[in-house]
This record gives C-alpha cells, structure tokens and sequence, in this order.
C-alpha cells in the first residue's frame, strides 16, 4: 500500500488559533471544531465528499466577527494541501465537477498547477444562514489557493438558496480535488507536465 499523503499545520495570531491535519487518501473522517457551526457543517460536508481524513481545531475573535478565523481556516489548509500533495508525481492534476443541491448548480474546476487563481462567481453576497454571511467563504477559497497554490473556479450555474450555493461549492471543491490527487498508474510517477515539474 502506497504511504498516505498527511500534513500538519499551527498558526497563530493575535487574532485566531488553528491547528489542523489532512490525510489526502482518507476515508472521511471528519474531527472538526472551529466554534462556528455552520462552517463546521461545510467543512464536515468537505471531508466526506472528498474521501479526506480531516481535524481542526480552531479558535478566534468570532465575537467580532467571523472573517478572520474563515480566512486564517483557508490559510492553513491551503498549507496543509501544499505539503501533502508533495511533488505531486503521478497525480491527474485536474479535477472537475457539477454539482446540484436542490435549485442550485455549482461548477468546479481545479489545476493542481503551482500557479495559484481564484475565479470565485457566487454572488459577493448571498446572504446569511443564521448570523454567518455565507459571503465570506470567498475569503476562505482566496487564502486556500494562495496556499496551496491551486487554480481554482468556482462557478454558479444556477441557484439563489444561500445555504445551497454554499453546500454545492464545498462538496464540488472536494470532489474536484479528490479527483486531482488521484494517483494515475500510466504517469509511472512523473507529473503531469511537459516541463518536467509542477513546482516551478
């Protein structure tokens, strides 16, 4: 059996405290507390659709509001991508899915490339799911791929439900990049590149 692919991270600011670990050839198991539930339903929904192993712990100033831990959240995972993914030999580097969540259609495309873009078309502001604005979720995806250095789209096909559009772009997300990292056998371990590398 190939080793598994797994990363840990900490950060810590005056502002938020994470710590988390990604097993990329997991099974979906979810440990996940961030204090805010509805991000912990998303990041849970992730997981399993994605086949990952994931734990997070995380605190922050959510009584001011929740924009930093949701962005410091996307950091350290975007890290913890980075370093699991390694060379990224072998993989299939692209990934991509539809996803449908009752009204509402989601499209998502990723390049697990070294060259980090975020093409993010649910509306700035959707709306909110009890007091949390499912808007700032863009601000998670922007500090995952600046991270972990993705390209990565996310686009709204159809759907105005907050909640909906929210749960379509995570579980999408997750299957794309299961589908990314999958290891292909014909590669015989090279990367999927003309260059040679993936990481320059």
């Amino acid at each position: 059996m190939a080793e598994q692919r797994i990363a840990a991270r900490k950060r810590e600011t005056a502002e938020t405290q994470i710590s988390a670990e990604w097993n990329l050839d997991g099974t979906g198991q979810a440990e996940i507390d961030t204090g805010v539930p509805f991000f912990d339903h998303m990041l849970t929904l992730f997981t399993v659709h994605g086949l990952f192993d994931l734990k997070i712990e995380a605190e922050g100033d959510i009584d001011v509001d929740y924009h930093h831990l949701v962005e410091d959240l996307g950091i350290v995972l975007g890290d913890c991508f980075h370093e699991a993914v390694g060379d990224k030999a072998g993989i299939r580097r692209y990934g991509f899915f539809y996803l449908p969540m009752d009204e509402s259609l989601v499209r998502v495309a990723v390049d697990v490339s070294n060259r980090p873009w975020l093409d993010y078309d649910l509306p700035a502001s959707p709306g909110f799911v009890k007091d949390f604005n499912v808007g700032l979720f863009r601000e998670f995806f922007q500090g995952f791929v600046n991270q972990s250095r993705i390209n990565l789209h996310i686009r709204r096909e159809a759907g105005i439900e907050p909640h909906h559009l929210a749960e379509a772009a995570f579980k999408g997300t997750a299957r794309a990049l299961d589908e990314a990292t999958q290891i292909d056998p014909r590669r015989g371990g090279k990367v999927a590149s003309t260059k040679g590398t993936l990481n320059g």
